[in-house]
């Protein structure tokens, strides 16, 4: 696998495709959303975690999609696997990706996980998957924020990124994080 690299706020994201619940596949390029795409990268069916979080954005949807927000949701789960989380954790609103490519997700900055066997629903965790993380990208493909995690624990609250989006927009808030190299952008002052 290849090293982590951070995705860097206001440089383009790497391409992101991948297959959909359902039928048909996204991706990124394809995307032309108002304001943001939302990626949002959830750990698998194994995680309970994941199954409250969902449900919270499944719920959520509209919020989002009035601020001109596009939103999907995906993991490196196979496609069995996701219909399963989509039906049983009753996402009818989200649109649910599967096959993330465990490359690709280290372009993007995810951690991966190795297996553990059983989780405390009794779902097995596959070989490797990748851990969760958050994107909002511009339809320019430029990253705008983005968070990833080593666990599946304390994750931004959809109200407050909500929240968040009404101040962006409302005042048109630059992408933070930008600076690749501090000692010579404090060299430039």
């Amino acid at each position: 696998m290849s090293e982590i690299t951070p995705v860097i706020p206001r440089q383009k994201t790497p391409e992101l495709s991948v297959d959909l619940v359902g039928g048909g596949s996204w991706s990124l390029s394809g995307q032309s959303p108002e304001n943001f795409t939302m990626v949002v990268v959830y750990r698998g069916l194994h995680c309970p975690i994941c199954s409250r979080y969902l449900k919270d954005l499944d719920n959520k949807l509209d919020d989002f999609e009035g601020r001109g927000v596009s939103v999907l949701v995906l993991s490196s789960d196979d496609a069995e696997r996701a219909a399963t989380a989509k039906a049983d954790w009753k996402l009818d609103n989200l649109t649910v990706g599967y096959g993330l490519d465990l490359d690709v997700a280290r372009q993007w900055g995810l951690y991966i996980s190795a297996g553990i066997g059983k989780t405390s629903i009794g779902v097995e965790e596959p070989a490797l998957f990748a851990e969760p993380g958050l994107f909002l990208i511009r339809p320019d493909q430029t990253l705008y924020f983005g968070t990833v995690q080593t666990m599946p624990f304390a994750r931004p609250a959809f109200q407050d990124i909500l929240g968040a989006l009404d101040f962006v927009l409302q005042r048109g808030y630059p992408a933070r994080g930008e600076i690749v190299n501090h000692k010579q952008a404090a060299a430039a002052e």
